[in-house]
């Protein structure tokens, strides 16, 4: 993909770049396809791009003591991510990885430094989406300590849908995960997401087809959630 295309894009996100400050990201961007479940950066890695998603998605975690894997979030097409350790001047404190083919242009981040100095728009976009994300993973820190099984995947099927919203039938989630996945999203073994899966099923909360979940009663999933 040519990068004046990706700047493009790019350009949709951070409409109010200057002419100057769009080719700096052109002359500066490095396209990259990764695997799934190849790595990007790992925990206690030192923050070295800005990273943009062109396609696919991407997971954001943390392993536990206990060595499993905690789902933070799952980036997707549009979404910029790799750079709050930077601008704390930290490492990174959790890793990610390819939940999915997918094709990243990659920024170096004293670009990114530039921009925030000379660019207000991008700079409040940054702080926008930052302070979001704070909100969101203050909730879901209650969510997951505070709920009960049935609470916290009603939740997370919840957010997927808002997140990645739906297919042409109107209820089927549009991202496609592993039972381990929905686990690890949920903060439960992978062993009671099944049994709790089957349990919205048969009482016909969802339906299931493989990998693929379909919202049947999203009205009674946001009760259950709601009473955790």
């Amino acid at each position: 993909m040519q990068h004046q295309v990706i700047a493009e894009l790019i350009l949709s996100t951070w409409p109010d770049l200057t002419e100057e400050q769009l080719q700096l990201i052109i002359d500066n961007i490095n396209v990259k396809e990764i695997k799934k479940n190849c790595v990007v950066y790992d925990a206690g890695d030192l923050p070295e791009q800005l990273a943009f998603i062109i396609e696919g998605k991407v997971k954001i975690y943390k392993n536990t003591p206990g060595n499993r894997c905690q789902i933070l979030r799952i980036a997707k097409k549009g979404d910029f991510f790799g750079y709050r350790a930077h601008l704390v001047g930290e490492h990174h404190s959790s890793s990610a990885s390819a939940f999915e083919n997918c094709t990243l242009a990659l920024i170096p981040l004293h670009v990114l430094d530039r921009l925030i100095r000379e660019n207000y728009n991008v700079t409040m976009y940054i702080i926008k989406v930052l302070a979001r994300q704070l909100g969101k993973s203050d909730q879901r820190t209650i969510d997951l300590t505070q709920k009960h099984l049935r609470g916290r995947l009603a939740e997370c099927l919840l957010l997927l849908k808002e997140r990645y919203g739906v297919g042409e039938d109107g209820c089927t989630i549009s991202i496609s995960l592993t039972r381990e996945d929905l686990a690890n999203m949920s903060n439960m073994t992978t062993s009671n997401a099944i049994r709790t899966l089957s349990n919205f099923s048969a009482t016909n909360l969802i339906a299931t087809d493989g990998r693929n979940i379909k919202l049947l009663n999203e009205d009674e999933l946001r009760r259950i959630s709601k009473l955790g």
